[in-house]
């Protein structure tokens, strides 16, 4: 006797992967990862609306001007504004990926306070302030929220006692609201390495890169963004680490 087998299909219950991330709120999309993420979300059928401090040239304006939104994640009210005044305009949010962030390096007592203070402010306090501001709108779209630390956020090293602090926060925070939002709204906590950005520009060379051939292109890391932005609904993406395969400051 002999027996054939069929091959099992995909269960009912189970949801089907999103094919566009649909309206997704990008900070610091103007320039690096956030400007990458806004590519990859328009390219993938998404609306990409921007907020960040520097109005994101032509090329990059995804969309148009109408989904970009002047404001410093220094400021918290105008952060939480230019959110609500997004979220408006889109009829809506979907996701939000906060990918802003600044840096300044030396030692601590080197460092002007205001420009200590302003590296936690736009990296821990803005991100919190963005995803207080859009929780109201995710709930209702069962949205996702994707926040990006950095391998600082896991490990010390000197001369970057703003950095590590507001990136460890991150680290926390993201892991808690995780917690807080679970069943309502999904939460990743991306962790990349160096990218081959402007970041890096204005610091003094001890404080660059060696090698940028062993940094990530910031597409890369945007695809794994949006990788964890398009799962289907109840399965969660909580934390991805992307790095170059060569990169020093892993693990």
């Amino acid at each position: 006797m002999t027996t054939s087998t069929v091959p099992a299909s995909e269960p009912d219950h189970v949801a089907p992967r999103l094919t566009s991330p649909g309206r997704v709120l990008v900070t610091g999309g103007s320039s690096g990862l956030g400007a990458a993420v806004a590519r990859a979300v328009a390219h993938a059928g998404g609306h990409a609306l921007v907020l960040d401090r520097v109005t994101p040239p032509e090329p990059d304006r995804p969309g148009g001007r109408r989904d970009f939104v002047h404001a410093d994640l220094a400021d918290t009210e105008a952060a939480q504004r230019a959110v609500v005044e997004l979220a408006r305009r889109a009829g809506g949010l979907d996701s939000v990926v906060c990918a802003a962030g600044v840096d300044r390096c030396g030692a601590l007592e080197d460092v002007p306070t205001d420009e200590w203070e302003r590296v936690v402010r736009v990296n821990l306090f803005g991100t919190a302030a963005v995803c207080r501001a859009a929780v109201p709108a995710l709930r209702r779209a069962r949205g996702r929220i994707v926040t990006v630390a950095s391998t600082l956020g896991l490990r010390a090293v000197s001369d970057a006692t703003a950095y590590c602090a507001s990136k460890f926060g991150v680290v926390g925070f993201t892991r808690a609201l995780a917690a807080e939002l679970a069943g309502a709204v999904g939460v990743t906590l991306v962790v990349p390495g160096g990218m081959r950005t402007r970041f890096f520009d204005d610091r003094e060379e001890r404080y660059r890169p060696a090698d940028d051939s062993r940094l990530n292109p910031p597409e890369h890391v945007a695809d794994a963004v949006l990788f964890a932005l398009r799962q289907p609904a109840g399965c969660e993406i909580r934390e991805l680490m992307v790095s170059h395969s060569e990169e020093g400051s892993w693990p």
